[in-house]
């Protein structure tokens, strides 16, 4: 077998160990925290009456031992069922089919836009390490690492749409439009889809704020990773031998620079995607971005134990789909790694 198929079946073969351990350990963990999920989602008057609580704890098998809870949830788990929300009344695995699009909507752009960014200011302040522009780039990072997301999210609102109007206050379409038929749930590529060029510019609109807070919120963490690996780099021998010899500056930065030092950025982005697929709480509560992290928000507040679990095997799963992925494109980029 091929080392890099072999090497995938391996990294598969652990990732469903992983996922195996991830439902036992957020289980454990959701249902040995304090709080009551029937309080939290019944009435005061209803609570305080014995036959509807017991009747809403039997409906949602609050009733049943933990194991024989467990038991239940992994077995609906391996059949696709990942229950019902004691929030909505609907299959978790629709609620995820809703939500899931408008935080994907915002994070590729986001990532692709701060890898951009991060590896053109990171490559130019490792260059010029220890010189003005590099003084800059990094005080700039450290200011955005320093900067909390709600606060950004906060000052970036009043600012551009409060003072200037350049965007909208949040949501992902104005009033005056319908969401186009669902496709894959992102409003741009459905509007496109469907041809209404005036809901695929509104909803083009809507994301520009979104995006442009998550973009700066992890250009500011990607961009100190990718100018470390870029001095590192730089300073082994074969770029001084390359420099020594008299090769371009611009064949030493793309063709050898550039590409050795792809490898632990790759590692630290894929990180960070899946840190924004799995949903900017705080940005989308502050938009208004019906996204993940605002359904696991509202979840998390009224003790919705299905919701929260299928969030978290979610995530979970995200973090493992992208950490293969990275270990694929390691392997890609440098052979060595899956010959071994």
């Amino acid at each position: 077998m091929p080392p890099l198929l072999k090497m995938i079946g391996k990294r598969l073969l652990s990732a469903l160990v992983l996922l195996w351990g991830v439902t036992v350990v957020t289980f454990l963990l959701v249902n040995v925290v304090p709080g009551d999920a029937a309080a939290a989602n019944l009435s005061q008057q209803a609570y305080d009456d014995p036959e509807i609580r017991a009747a809403f704890e039997a409906k949602w098998g609050l009733d049943q031992p933990i194991w024989v809870q467990y038991v239940r949830y992994l077995g609906n788990i391996l059949q696709g069922d990942l229950g019902t929300s004691q929030q909505t009344h609907r299959p978790v695995a629709e609620d995820l089919g809703q939500y899931v699009p408008a935080t994907i909507e915002i994070a590729l752009p986001a990532m692709a836009l701060a890898i951009v960014i991060a590896v053109g200011l990171g490559m130019l302040a490792a260059m010029r390490k220890n010189r003005p522009t590099d003084t800059g780039i990094r005080s700039a990072a450290l200011v955005g690492l320093s900067t909390p997301p709600f606060w950004l999210a906060l000052v970036a609102l009043y600012v551009f749409f409060y003072l200037l109007g350049w965007v909208p206050n949040g949501g992902r379409l104005s009033n005056i439009y319908d969401p186009p038929p669902a496709v894959t749930g992102m409003y741009t590529v459905d509007a496109a889809i469907a041809g209404q060029w005036d809901v695929f510019g509104d909803a083009l609109w809507h994301l520009v704020l979104p995006v442009g807070i998550l973009t700066a919120l992890t250009v500011s963490g990607l961009l100190r990773f990718v100018r470390s690996a870029m001095i590192e780099v730089l300073d082994a021998e074969y770029i001084r031998s390359a420099i020594a010899k008299g090769l371009p500056r611009r064949v030493i930065t793309w063709r050898h620079v550039f590409r050795a030092g792809l490898l632990p950025v790759l590692t630290v982005s894929g990180l960070m995607l899946a840190s924004l697929l799995g949903g900017a709480v705080l940005v989308e509560q502050v938009l208004s971005w019906p996204g993940l992290g605002q359904y696991a928000y509202k979840s998390a507040i009224s003790l919705d134990l299905q919701a929260i679990l299928g969030v978290t095997l979610f995530i979970a799963v995200v973090y493992t789909l992208i950490n293969l992925l990275v270990d694929v494109l390691y392997s890609v980029i440098d052979p060595r790694i899956g010959a071994k």
